[in-house]
């Protein structure tokens, strides 16, 4: 699958622009959510994406999928909405569960499982030079893990990683589905957004048990992660993904692991110690390695 749309009906810097907006949000992602640590991660969730949706209700339109085949509508109408959740909800339990950088490092391969996913349907196959990549990429991933599974064992960290890669994936395939789509994304994303968060409210009164609006700075905290990272920042990648090369616009999403990992550094809720920058290289070199 390509896109529908030739990227020479938009000057390189429009996508070029709006992928820098969405990387610059979304390193704020782990950071906001170690604000809104005293919310429940499915009310979080919720909360999250009913800002998102209520943020990008001004570009809201009348989008013919009908028109499009039956796949590709439940791929639209239920696939997508299932994605944003997947990836929304797990990224906050997973940082529940292990130490935040590290998971919000994990999370941050996507770029290169996109890259991947974009080879084998335009190609058919893998190339050698994504393989290579993935495993750079995942090397740092390693360089986190492996000392801790050594000294003291992962704990129940071991199932925050995990997440936080299952996370990985759904932004991966939703890029990849989003730049595929025969119907641009953005007019549908307040709907979408609006069907996630439906999602997570069930999801919250099945497994918290309970649903309230949280107080405070974790609601802040949420209000800013629906209007910035899975709201604004969403709408930038589609129009990057709509108008941009795949390659380009995917290697500057390789710059988010390193700004977010500074981020929390600075903001005291992370240690600065070797490991953590060595694998924020790696994860990037892997991704620009992938994307060549």
């Amino acid at each position: 699958m390509h896109p529908v749309h030739s990227p020479a009906l938009f000057p390189r810097w429009y996508s070029v622009g709006a992928a820098l907006v969405a990387v610059m949000l979304w390193s704020a992602a782990p950071l906001l959510a170690e604000f809104a640590k005293a919310s429940p991660p499915l009310q979080l969730t919720a909360v999250t994406l009913l800002a998102g949706s209520l943020a990008t209700l001004p570009l809201s339109r009348r989008v013919n999928v009908a028109a499009c085949g039956t796949g590709w509508q439940l791929s639209v109408w239920v696939g997508i909405p299932l994605l944003i959740f997947g990836a929304v909800s797990t990224y906050f339990i997973g940082m529940r569960l292990a130490p935040a950088a590290e998971a919000a490092l994990i999370t941050y391969t996507w770029p290169v499982l996109f890259v991947l996913l974009s080879q084998w349907s335009r190609c058919g196959r893998l190339q050698i030079a994504g393989v290579i990549g993935a495993l750079i990429a995942f090397s740092g991933a390693a360089l986190l893990l492996v000392p801790q599974a050594i000294n003291g064992g992962l704990g129940g960290a071991t199932t925050g990683y995990a997440l936080a890669l299952l996370a990985a994936c759904c932004w991966a395939i939703y890029s990849w589905l989003s730049q595929a789509a025969p119907v641009a994304l953005t007019p549908l994303l307040p709907r979408l957004l609006l069907i996630a968060c439906a999602i997570a409210v069930a999801a919250s009164l099945a497994l918290e048990g309970t649903l309230a609006f949280p107080s405070g700075e974790a609601l802040l905290a949420g209000i800013a992660l629906g209007l910035g990272p899975y709201g604004v920042a969403m709408v930038a990648w589609d129009k990057a993904l709509r108008w941009g090369h795949a390659s380009l616009v995917g290697s500057l999403a390789y710059g988010v692991p390193i700004l977010a990992a500074l981020l929390l550094v600075l903001a005291g809720m992370s240690v600065l110690d070797w490991r953590l920058p060595a694998a924020a290289v790696l994860v990037v070199v892997g991704c620009l390695k992938a994307g060549r």
